[in-house]
């Protein structure tokens, strides 16, 4: 407009009128900045949270879901019943739904999802989810039969993780590249390296996205990341990597800061078959070595809650147990020349991209080597990671942040990756997952804690905060995370 010229009021008010209505109809998409870009796209065969912060709610859906308080609530079940026995969940589906590809969603995808997810062969990063579904039974098209083992207090919760999102039989061999959904936002299109992109469908049998369209931009710079927050290259950006940069948006008008807790438990994850961390005095004295408080001012500028076991802060059930590790070197070391090792030793450090990692990477080993613990550090990106530590087990220690909502169980698995084994812990776990009554449970859950922070499995940093920079006009945007998820299914722009 700007290269005309207007010669009355008249057409000049009707001009900015009409340029007011443009900028106004032009704010229905949006840009989210990301750090970690997600290996692939199917969030029931992979670890990677960066997966679900893509396509949680947004592209994938479960028969359960999580709402940004943490309750869960139905998705694509509308209803359900429990026998008495606790043994049978009947789930009654919503009608009308489809997938982005046009098929029906029904009581045949439900059953294939959760045959795969529990199969032996199944790839699915959790599937001690599922590890209580004996058998699951088509009744009709919109009603499917869950039957279980043994009665499962969790069962609604964990299929509500991003690892639960059902899936069709029609679209699995492509849905690392190509997922197909029944969500409010279809995929469509992804330039490796650099973007995602989403776009409203609409077709949602439940209520449609307000945005037209969304677009994830992958920034793993912190420098950067600041950078095209500032210049408004993006709209978003979640799980903000420079927390340095916060006091600055903080003062400028243009821009909000929300700042939530998280379900992620940092941690210096620990190799307990590996020497000489299968000694739990070595474990011990790592821990002793840490100085959690040092690490959050360091890496994280103060945000953070210091932790002693693997369990949220924020969680009814948490116990605080700090005190089993508090920083001391000498006790550190002490426990290091019982465990044989009075000289130290040296090990590897692998570090993903996240700032967490990298900068309390470089503070940690800095700790470690005041007791004698020499570490030889690693940069590597994040499919590394999955392949070398994750997957491969080939670490002595690394940093990462588990940001499953309540993902204690994980210490059951001797074979995860931190390659925990503890029969006693597992019995634990087996006991919890039968058990419903509240109080019980929070019993259970408090001697979990207790466990793991007394065998020293990992080295307990501090609770993850929820760091998100957005454009002061977005409306909608969760501000804790009780799963990893960019949920934009009730974002807007105010006008």
């Amino acid at each position: 407009m700007k290269h005309f010229t207007i010669k009355t009021a008249f057409a000049g008010v009707a001009v900015l009128a009409l340029s007011a209505g443009l900028a106004q109809a032009a704010q229905t998409d949006i840009t989210v900045g990301m750090q970690l870009e997600p290996p692939h796209l199917d969030p029931t065969s992979a670890a990677a949270g960066a997966i679900d912060s893509v396509t949680y709610a947004n592209i994938f859906e479960g028969l359960t879901r999580f709402t940004s308080t943490g309750a869960i609530v139905p998705g694509l079940a509308e209803s359900w019943d429990i026998s008495d026995d606790g043994l049978t969940y009947t789930f009654h589906l919503h009608d009308g739904v489809k997938f982005h590809d046009g098929t029906d969603m029904n009581a045949d995808d439900v059953k294939f999802t959760l045959d795969r997810a529990r199969a032996e062969d199944s790839a699915n990063a959790q599937k001690a989810l599922f590890a209580a579904i004996a058998e699951v039974n088509v009744i009709d098209p919109l009603t499917v039969e869950v039957k279980l083992s043994e009665p499962n207090g969790n069962m609604l919760f964990n299929l509500a993780w991003g690892d639960a999102v059902i899936v069709a039989p029609e679209s699995i061999d492509t849905i690392k590249t190509n997922p197909v959904g029944t969500g409010p936002f279809k995929f469509s299109n992804w330039v490796q390296g650099d973007k995602i992109e989403i776009t409203r469908n609409p077709d949602y049998w439940g209520t449609p996205a307000k945005l037209e369209k969304a677009t994830f931009k992958f920034i793993s710079d912190p420098t950067a990341a600041f950078a095209s927050v500032m210049a408004e290259d993006v709209d978003v950006f979640t799980g903000f990597p420079a927390p340095e940069n916060l006091p600055q948006f903080e003062a400028d008008p243009r821009f909000q800061v929300l700042v939530g807790s998280t379900e992620g438990e940092t941690i210096l994850s620990t190799n307990n078959k590996m020497p000489p961390f299968d000694n739990v005095k070595v474990r011990e004295a790592l821990a002793h070595a840490i100085n959690r408080q040092e690490i959050i001012d360091g890496a994280m500028f103060g945000y953070g809650t210091p932790i002693g076991t693997h369990f949220a802060p924020h969680h009814p059930a948490y116990v605080d147990l700090t005190a089993l590790s508090t920083h001391d070197p000498e006790l550190s070391r002490k426990l290091l020349a019982e465990a044989g090792f009075p000289d130290g030793f040296t090990t590897t450090l692998k570090l993903p991209p996240p700032s967490y990692a990298r900068r309390g990477g470089e503070i940690i080993a800095a700790q470690l080597a005041a007791v004698g613990i020499k570490t030889e550090i690693t940069n590597v990106e994040w499919a590394q990671w999955l392949e070398q530590v994750f997957r491969g087990k080939d670490y002595g220690l690394t940093i990462v942040s588990h940001t499953e909502p309540l993902d204690i169980g994980i210490y059951a698995q001797p074979d995860y990756y931190f390659q925990y084994d503890n029969p006693a812990f597992q019995a634990l776990m087996e006991e919890l997952n039968a058990t419903t009554d509240p109080t019980k449970r929070a019993a259970m859950l408090g001697a979990a804690q207790a466990t793991i922070s007394k065998d020293y499995v990992n080295g307990y940093l501090f609770q993850l905060a929820a760091l998100t920079v957005a454009n002061a006009k977005v409306v909608g945007l969760w501000e804790n995370a009780p799963t990893q998820a960019t949920d934009l299914t009730a974002v807007y722009w105010e006008d």
